[in-house]
């Protein structure tokens, strides 16, 4: 495993690191412990969560879910815990309450306690902001996000899905009241999301902010083990995304897929890998987060640090994508 500085900052995370979305709701706690466990045999430092992650966005009945910060939490009591790099998120309203959501002072505040509580851990390396908050003035986010740090609860604060103007926004205002920036972003970017190639990357670049990218695999997509069919209790047949996709569309990336796969197997390397690896072939990408509810799955996407693609190969790919974004702002929630 090889492991990339986050943008200018001194922190060192895995270029592969592992995600919990779907953990205490599709995957259960036995296999998420289990992918837990290879991810860190495998060198991986970087275990990304967030305070909605096994409760939100499932159909399974409430009573069927477990919150994933619960189960890192059981995860961590066994690990030395300063050795990794642990996320979480705050910004979801996750109970009936006016107060309940979003980036208040008041709601950070109940956010990481809890996160801390579930985690059963001191503090948190990075704490995301889970999306923007149209009502919070930016700048009592800033100020809360810097205290957190300042009082050692938190050692770096990022953003997740922020539109590039307003990353540029918050750390303008940082700088203008003598506050902590964010210091890294963390969006979607796979082969046919590539819409933070615009402006993201400029904007990390010129202030040294890292970027956690997800979903280079797509919901599993990209490992091409859905062209025939797609089982009911898959990640991808869960992804609204997916759900909606016109079907000419589909086509057209099923049609793509196998050319992807042509180059895979010339360079003797998965699909899979090779959709990661492409993503890594950018310097501005800190690390890319994948999702697993497998142990053999971890250790075949971990192997993807050590695939490096030529520019031959990269000329390929380029060929059959065609799609170099030109604009940004449509595909920012």
């Amino acid at each position: 495993m090889k492991y990339r500085k986050m943008g200018k900052h001194g922190i060192k995370l895995s270029e592969i690191s592992i995600g919990t979305m779907y953990y205490g709701s599709y995957i259960k706690k036995e296999a998420a412990l289990a992918c837990l466990t290879e991810a860190l045999n495998q060198g991986i430092n970087f275990i990304d969560c967030a305070d909605r992650y096994g409760i939100d966005d499932s159909e399974l009945p409430i009573n069927q879910r477990m919150r994933a910060e619960i189960i890192l939490g059981e995860f961590l009591l066994d690990q030395d815990r300063d050795d990794l790099v642990i996320s979480s998120k705050v910004f979801k309203q996750l109970r009936e309450s006016p107060n309940s959501g979003g980036l208040s002072r008041k709601h950070i505040r109940e956010s990481i306690r809890d996160s801390l509580k579930y985690l059963q851990s001191d503090y948190l390396d990075i704490y995301y902001c889970h999306r923007p908050d149209r009502e919070t003035p930016l700048e009592e986010t800033i100020r809360t996000m810097t205290n957190l740090i300042e009082e050692g609860l938190v050692h770096y604060w990022g953003t997740s899905w922020w539109p590039p103007f307003l990353v540029e926004r918050t750390i303008g205002i940082a700088k203008e009241h003598g506050l902590i920036p964010p210091a890294v972003e963390e969006p979607p970017y796979h082969i046919n999301a590539r819409f933070i190639e615009v402006e993201l990357f400029d904007v990390a670049k010129y202030h040294g902010l890292g970027i956690t990218a997800f979903e280079a695999l797509a919901s599993g997509f990209y490992t091409g083990k859905y062209l025939d069919s797609i089982p009911k209790d898959s990640r991808f047949s869960i992804e609204a995304i997916w759900k909606e996709i016109p079907k000419d569309l589909f086509e057209k990336r099923k049609a793509q897929l196998l050319k992807l796969m042509e180059i895979a197997k010339s360079i003797e390397i998965p699909l899979s890998q090779l959709a990661l690896a492409w993503v890594l072939r950018r310097p501005e990408i800190t690390s890319t987060i994948m999702g697993a509810s497998k142990p053999e799955q971890v250790t075949e996407n971990a192997a993807a640090s050590d695939v490096t693609l030529d520019e031959e190969t990269l000329d390929k790919i380029e060929k059959i994508l065609d799609n170099i974004p030109t604009t940004p702002f449509r595909q920012w929630g």
